[in-house]
C-alpha cells in the first residue's frame, strides 16, 4: 500500500532510535532535524520503504543515511560488523557517487572521534571507472556502504564472488530517482532491484527525489509489486518550504519593436548586471552550443569583468577533468558565474549559489523548480531564479510556467513500460546467474513496476529470440544467447563467454557520435545523430551558412547536395528540449481566457488587470503579452484548448502552407504531423515538407495540400496504425532500431576487447532492420523500436488525447486564410527563413512582418484604443 507519511517525530523520539555516538555527532553539527528527517528517519529505522521528495538543500541525503550509519555504528560497537555489503547507494551520475563518498567522510570520521576508536565502517565507489586493483580489494574487504550506478549493479548481480557479498544488504538508496524513472535506465534498474530481492529477500528501499508528479507512481516504481499489488511504501512530500523568488524578465520594453541586436545586447547587459549583483550565479542555457556562446560572449563583451579564472562552462561534451575542475572551483566560491546546459540540474554538491538564471524557457515546471532549487542551497532559504525571455512565445510560456511553479502545479512524469530490449538484456543476465523456471522468471519480472503488465506473448517472443529460434538471424551473425528446455520448462545461459559478453555490453545508453555531412564526396561538416533522425529525403537544412538537401544516410555519414530557399529543419532543432504536455495545455487555457475577454470587448485596462491577476509578470511583460494577443485576435482568431485553428497561407514563391496551431508540445506535434503527412502522401500521391515546434506544425508544398481533409481522416481507432506505418523507411526508426539492437544484444558493441564504432553499428543496424522486416514484421525488437519511437521519442498517448478531444467535439476546428502568417504562426513559419539570414536581416525581416500585420489590422485596433 502506498500512503503519505503524515506523522512527524520529535528530536527526542528520533534520538531514541540512534546509537549514542551518532546522537552526539548530530547534536554537535545541527540544532534540530529538518521536516523531511522528522518524517523519515524512524520509518527507515523500522525498515519501511520510503520515498522522500523535497527540494535541494533539505537534508535528503543525510535523511537516507542516518539510520544506516547508526545501524553500522551499533554493529561496530558490538564487534559484529561483517565483511559484506549492508547498504547500496545508486545514483544516475558517477560525479554524484564520488560526491556522496566524500560527504560520508564527515559523519563517519566525526562518530569515530566521539567513539575514540576506529570503527572500521567502510564505503567505496564501484563504477565502470573503478580499477581492477580496487575491484580485487573490494572482494577481499567489501565496503559496508557500496556506492554505484544502475549499470554496475546489474554486473555485480552476475559476478559469482561479489554476489555472495550482497547477501546481507538491508538498504538500497536510489538518489535522483525522478531522473532515472523517465528513461530506460530506470526500467533497467527496476528489474535489477527485483533480481536483487529474488537473490537476498526483502530489503528497505529508500528513494530520493526532487519535486515530481504524480508522486504515487514514483513510489510504485521504487518498490515494485508482489502478487499484482504494489508493495508498501511511505511517501514523504516536503515541498515549497523554500520560498520561491522567481521572476520572468525581458531585456527590452517591447520584444517585437526592438532590433534583434538590441535584444541581444540588452540580454547580455541584464545578465552582466545580475551576475555582479550576486556572489555566485548559475546560468542554464538548454543547449551545449548556447553554453559555449554565452561564456565566449560574456568574456568578449565585458573583458574587465570576466576571464578564464572567474567564469566557466559545464556540459556533457566537456572532459571529466574540466567538469570536475568547474565543480570544485564553484564549491570553493572561486567563480563568479558558471554557464551550464543541463548537466548541473542534478544534485552534485556545488556549494552555495545566490542566483539561478534561465535563458529562455526550461520547457517544464519540474525542470524549472529543479534548476532554481540549486540556489539558496540551505534549509528555509529562498530559492532565487530569473528567467530571461527574448521572444513573445517564450514570454507567454514562461509566464504560465512561473504561475504553475508558484502554485505547485507540476507536469506529469512518464515512465516507460514493457521495454523488450531491456528485458532481453536482463533475461540474459538471469540465465548467467543460474537456470530458471520459465514461469517463475515471468513472475519475478512482473514484480517490476515497468513490467507489471507484460503480456505472456511478449515474454515468450523475447525468450524465443534469445534462444535462437529465428534461425535466419544466424545469416546476419545473431546467435542464440540462452537455451530453453521446454520439457523441463527452464532456460539458462549458452556458451562460455556469456558473462564477458553481458558485462561488456550492458546498459541502456546508446553509443553516439557526430554524423559526417558529405557533398560531392567532400566533407562539409558534422551534425548530431538526433538531428539526422529528423531528416527524410528532400529535407533541407543549413550548415556553415549554406543550405543543403538530404539525399540518404549510410552509417554515421549522410549524403547531401546544395539547395536554395529556406531550410525545412532549423539548425538548432535537435538540441531543443520539448515542452511538457501539461504545461502546453495550461498555456492553451490562458489563451482561452484571453479569447473570451476580447470577444466580450473588454477594455485594455480590464484585460491588463486580468493578466496581472492571472500571471506573475511586470508591466513590460504584461503589455507585451497584451499586444501579442490583441494582434492575433484582430488579424485572425485565438487558438486554444477549445479551438484548433488551421491557417492557410501562401508563402514566398507561391509555396503553400497549412499551419496547425496545435500548442501541445513538440513530441505530440511530431506524432500528429507525421500521421497527417502520411495520409496526404497516400491520398494525393505527393510528398509534403513538415516543420514542427512546441506551438504547432505546418505542411508545405508547391501544390494544393489537403491538410484539413487528411487531418479529419485521423480517428482514435486508426491513429496508431497510421503513425506506425509513417515510421517505415525513416531515419527515426533506423536510429531507434540500432539502439534497441544494441540493448537487446543483437549487435554487440564490444566483443573480445574490441569496440565497434558507432558508424559500423549504424550500418549493421540498417542491414538488420531490413532483414528483420522481411523475416517477421512482428519481431519483438522491431516492435520495441516502434514502441520507443511512438511513446518515448514522440508522445502518442497525448496525441491520441487530442484526436479524442476533437472527436468528442471538446475542441472545434476553425480555418482561416492569411496573406501574411498570423502573429502566433510567425515563429513557426519563419524558423526556416531565419536560419539563412544574418543577424541584421533577421531583425529587419521580423519588423517588416510585424508592421505588415499592423497595417492589416489598424482599423480594427482603433476600436480598442
Amino acid at each position: 500500500m502506498i500512503e503519505e507519511q503524515t506523522k512527524s517525530y520529535s528530536k527526542k523520539q528520533i534520538f531514541k532510535t540512534l546509537h549514542p555516538w551518532v546522537r552526539k555527532w548530530f547534536d554537535l553539527q545541527f540544532n534540530d532535524f529538518t521536516p523531511a528527517q522528522k518524517k523519515s528517519i524512524i520509518d527507515i529505522h523500522k525498515k519501511n520503504s520510503i520515498l522522500i521528495s523535497s527540494p535541494t538543500g533539505s537534508g535528503k541525503t543525510l535523511t537516507a543515511f542516518l539510520s544506516v550509519i547508526s545501524d553500522l555504528t551499533t554493529l561496530a560497537d558490538k564487534d559484529k560488523l561483517e565483511d559484506k555489503v549492508y547498504c547500496i547507494y545508486i545514483s544516475p551520475l558517477k560525479a554524484l557517487d564520488n560526491d556522496i563518498e566524500k560527504n560520508l567522510d564527515e559523519p563517519l570520521k566525526g562518530i569515530e572521534k566521539i567513539a575514540g576508536r576506529d570503527l572500521g565502517i567502510r564505503k567505496a565507489v564501484r563504477t565502470g571507472d573503478t580499477s581492477q586493483y580496487q575491484r580485487q580489494k573490494m572482494l577481499k574487504k567489501p565496503p559496508h556502504i557500496l556506492i554505484t550506478t544502475p549499470e554496475t549493479l546489474s554486473i555485480l548481480l552476475v559476478a559469482p564472488k561479489f554476489r555472495e557479498k550482497l547477501s546481507g544488504v538491508k538498504y538500497v538508496i536510489v538518489d535522483e530517482i525522478h531522473s532515472l524513472a523517465e528513461n530506460k535506465r530506470g526500467v533497467h534498474l527496476s528489474l535489477s532491484l527485483e533480481r536483487l530481492q529474488h537473490l537476498i529477500g526483502y530489503y528497505t528501499r529508500i528513494g530520493l527525489s526532487a519535486t515530481v508528479s504524480p508522486i504515487e507512481e514514483m513510489a510504485k516504481f521504487l518498490v515494485g509489486y508482489e502478487y499484482g499489488v504494489e508493495r508498501n511504501c511511505k511517501i514523504v512530500n516536503i515541498n515549497y518550504l523554500k520560498e520561491l523568488d522567481m521572476e520572468v524578465m525581458c531585456p527590452v520594453s517591447d520584444i517585437v519593436l526592438a532590433d534583434e541586436e538590441d535584444t541581444r545586447l540588452g540580454m547580455y547587459d541584464l545578465l552582466d548586471d545580475l551576475i555582479w549583483e550576486n556572489k555566485t550565479t548559475l546560468i542554464f542555457t538548454n543547449t551545449r552550443s548556447g553554453t559555449e556562446r554565452f561564456v565566449y560572449n560574456l568574456k568578449k563583451m565585458y573583458p574587465m569583468h570576466y576571464n578564464d579564472t572567474n567564469i566557466m562552462a559545464h556540459h556533457s561534451s566537456l572532459s571529466k577533468e574540466v567538469r570536475l575542475e568547474t565543480e570544485n572551483k564553484l564549491k570553493e566560491g572561486k567563480l563568479k558565474a558558471v554557464v551550464s546546459s543541463t548537466s548541473l540540474e542534478l544534485g552534485i554538491d556545488i556549494g552555495y549559489i545566490d542566483l539561478v538564471v534561465l535563458i529562455n524557457s526550461p520547457k517544464s515546471v519540474a525542470r524549472a523548480l529543479q534548476r532554481i532549487g540549486r540556489s539558496g542551497h540551505r534549509l528555509h532559504e529562498k530559492s532565487r531564479g530569473k528567467i530571461i525571455v527574448t521572444d513573445r512565445d517564450d514570454l507567454v510560456e514562461c509566464s504560465v510556467l512561473l504561475k504553475n511553479a508558484k502554485e505547485g502545479k507540476i507536469d506529469k512524469i512518464s515512465i516507460p513500460t514493457n521495454c523488450l530490449d531491456v528485458l532481453s538484456q536482463h533475461i540474459y543476465g538471469m540465465s548467467i546467474e543460474n537456470p530458471w523456471d520459465i514461469d517463475y522468471a515471468y513472475d519475478v519480472i512482473r514484480k517490476s513496476y515497468c513490467y507489471k503488465n507484460l503480456s505472456r506473448d511478449d515474454y515468450e517472443d523475447v525468450l524465443s529470440y534469445m534462444a535462437g529460434e529465428y534461425p535466419e538471424l544466424e545469416e546476419r551473425y545473431v546467435y542464440a544467447k540462452i537455451w530453453i528446455d521446454y520439457k523441463e520448462n527452464t532456460f539458462g545461459k549458452r556458451g562460455k563467454l556469456a558473462r564477458m559478453l553481458y558485462s561488456t555490453n550492458i546498459g541502456t545508453i546508446p553509443d553516439s557520435s557526430g554524423v559526417l555531412v558529405k557533398c560531392d564526396g567532400e566533407t562539409v561538416g558534422k551534425i548530431e545523430e538526433t538531428f539526422m533522425e529528423r531528416l527524410k529525403k528532400g529535407d533541407t537544412f543549413v550548415l556553415g551558412g549554406r543550405t543543403y538537401r538530404f539525399n540518404y544516410g549510410k552509417g554515421m555519414t549522410i549524403n547531401v547536395k546544395p539547395a536554395s530557399g529556406p531550410p525545412t529543419i532549423p539548425s538548432w532543432f535537435s538540441q531543443q528540449l520539448p515542452l511538457a504536455f501539461d504545461l502546453a495545455m495550461d498555456i492553451q487555457r490562458f489563451r482561452a481566457h484571453m479569447d473570451v475577454k476580447f470577444r466580450y470587448r473588454r477594455s485594455k485596462e480590464e484585460i491588463m488587470e486580468f493578466i496581472h491577476e492571472y500571471l506573475y509578470v511586470d508591466d513590460f511583460a504584461a503589455n507585451s503579452i497584451y499586444e501579442y494577443f490583441v494582434e492575433q485576435f484582430k488579424y485572425a482568431q485565438i487558438p486554444s484548448n477549445q479551438r484548433l485553428l488551421i491557417e492557410y497561407y501562401k508563402g514566398f514563391g507561391g509555396r503553400r502552407f497549412v499551419i496547425f496551431h496545435s500548442l501541445f508540445g513538440r513530441k505530440v506535434n511530431d506524432a500528429l504531423s507525421r500521421a497527417v503527412a502520411y495520409v496526404v502522401a497516400r491520398r494525393y500521391n505527393m510528398n509534403v515538407t513538415i516543420s514542427i515546434s512546441d506551438n504547432g506544425f505546418y505542411l508545405s508544398s508547391d501544390g494544393k495540400i489537403g491538410g484539413l481533409e487528411s487531418f479529419k481522416e485521423l480517428t482514435p481507432e486508426n491513429f496508431e496504425t497510421i503513425l506506425t506505418k509513417s515510421l517505415n523507411k525513416t531515419e527515426t526508426l533506423a536510429s531507434r532500431f540500432r539502439h534497441c539492437a544494441g540493448r537487446s544484444l543483437m549487435t554487440l558493441r564490444r566483443y573480445k576487447g574490441e569496440s565497434k564504432s558507432v558508424g559500423r553499428q549504424q550500418v549493421r543496424g540498417k542491414i538488420l532492420l531490413k532483414f528483420v522486416q522481411d523475416m517477421d514484421d512482428n519481431f519483438p525488437i522491431l516492435n520495441e523500436a516502434r514502441r520507443e519511437a511512438l511513446e518515448d521519442y514522440m508522445d502518442i498517448k497525448n496525441a491520441l488525447k487530442v484526436i479524442e478531444m476533437i472527436e468528442r467535439e471538446e475542441m472545434e476546428i476553425k480555418t482561416i486564410n492569411t496573406v501574411i502568417p498570423s502573429p502566433f504562426a510567425f515563429n513557426l513559419v519563419s524558423q526556416g527563413y531565419l536560419d539563412v539570414l544574418n543577424q541584421n536581416d533577421k531583425g529587419e525581416f521580423t519588423k517588416r512582418m510585424h508592421q505588415a500585420i499592423l497595417d492589416q489590422i489598424k482599423d480594427k485596433l482603433k476600436d480598442i484604443y
